[in-house]
């Protein structure tokens, strides 16, 4: 979900070591920052008098696996995506963590709490549509198939992980049993054979804001989308709308630099940012779910319900595993891309001259754009 232009405040710059008063803590620079500011770096300096340094980054560790290399790293708190956190907790870049400083791990949402990290928010990808383009509204990925009920093109991520499991959820798998069954030959070749079934009705997307921008201009009648696109205030029409039922969920977390000298700050801060007050700031701000259970009481009925990490959104859904993408994932996207047609790089009008540089690719429309190669034939994997 990560398309959006960071905002790089302090990566490439020389850092200070921190006063005995002060607490560096790195983050995603974009819109999360802001939230993170109001819903807890402001208050966590208020209520302790520790200063809050809040510096952002591209998710890069390479400064980081040299700060920690070094003995004494100037970063204390750091936001992370689940894979960083999973490679970097193999590699020592990061503290293990005792959550009983933290908070009782039966608080949390499943996933959240891991060897190296707590859960900052959770995030999803679900099936969205536009309520005035449909008689009757999509229930879950069968549905996305379903292409008599609902005529005309869908939209799918275009890459191997997420759109893998989307095809077997349609195929009747449970979400406890995907990666199971996408771990073994078979099972691949059965969400590819799944995909076949819509291959010429999907229009591939990339950028997270694409699914809510094509389905307000009608280019297609359902999508997978992340969800905090779809929120009011972020959604080009009033008629698009979620359906959660199976949607796919992964959170972003809290790390502790491994070696900080102020672990013991960076353990009171991870442990009142986890406090559902705190997170109910956020999720009353951005439309990522509290990854602590009882945030989710503190919300009124409406904002509840249009988060990940609702018990309504929750009971259907399915936890991204990161540790399977981390050791099928370059095998799995090969195979993707081989089977999937490229999307047409310029698209400034629909004109056959904007799209000279590529011999093959598909529009903004689901055309295919010249002759595609026999290995991208309609059935090939």
């Amino acid at each position: 979900m990560r398309n959006a232009l960071f905002a790089v405040i302090g990566a490439f710059l020389p850092l200070h070591f921190a006063a005995a008063n002060e607490l560096t803590v790195i983050s995603f620079g974009r819109a999360d920052q802001a939230a993170l500011s109001k819903a807890y770096f402001g208050p966590f300096q208020t209520k302790t008098g520790v200063e809050v340094k809040s510096l952002s980054y591209e998710g890069e560790t390479t400064e980081l696996d040299q700060m920690v290399k070094a003995g004494s790293p100037d970063w204390d708190v750091i936001q992370v995506e689940s894979r960083t956190l999973q490679l970097g907790c193999q590699q020592g870049l990061f503290e293990k963590l005792d959550i009983r400083k933290i908070g009782d791990r039966g608080d949390f949402i499943p996933g959240a709490v891991s060897e190296c990290g707590v859960g900052i928010f959770a995030w999803s990808m679900a099936l969205a549509y536009d309520a005035d383009k449909v008689k009757q509204a999509p229930r879950n990925w069968g549905d996305l198939w379903d292409v008599k009920k609902y005529p005309g093109k869908r939209g799918l991520r275009r890459s191997a992980k997420y759109t893998l499991e989307i095809a077997l959820l349609a195929d009747g798998v449970a979400p406890d049993d995907v990666y199971k069954i996408l771990a073994t030959p078979e099972g691949v070749d059965r969400a590819f054979r799944k995909l076949d079934q819509i291959k010429p009705d999907i229009l591939w997307w990339e950028a997270a804001p694409q699914p809510a921008t094509y389905l307000a201009s009608g280019n297609f009648v359902m999508t997978s989308a992340y969800t905090l696109w779809f929120e009011p205030d972020r959604r080009p029409k009033s008629s698009l709308r979620l359906a959660w039922d199976q949607s796919l969920y992964d959170v972003d977390s809290w790390a502790i630099p491994k070696g900080t000298p102020r672990a013991s700050d960076a353990y009171r801060f991870i442990a009142f940012a986890s406090q559902p007050e705190q997170q109910k700031v956020l999720s009353d701000t951005l439309a990522y779910g509290p990854t602590n259970r009882k945030a989710v009481q503190l919300l009124d009925a409406q904002r509840a319900g249009a988060i990940p990490s609702a018990d309504m959104n929750l009971k259907h859904a399915l936890k991204v595993d990161i540790g399977f993408w981390i050791q099928h994932g370059e095998a799995l996207e090969r195979r993707f891309d081989q089977w999937a047609p490229p999307i047409c790089r310029q698209q400034t009008d629909d004109d056959d001259d904007d799209y000279k540089e590529q011999a093959f690719c598909q529009d903004s429309y689901g055309n295919l754009r010249g002759k595609p190669p026999s290995a991208h034939g309609p059935a090939g994997h």
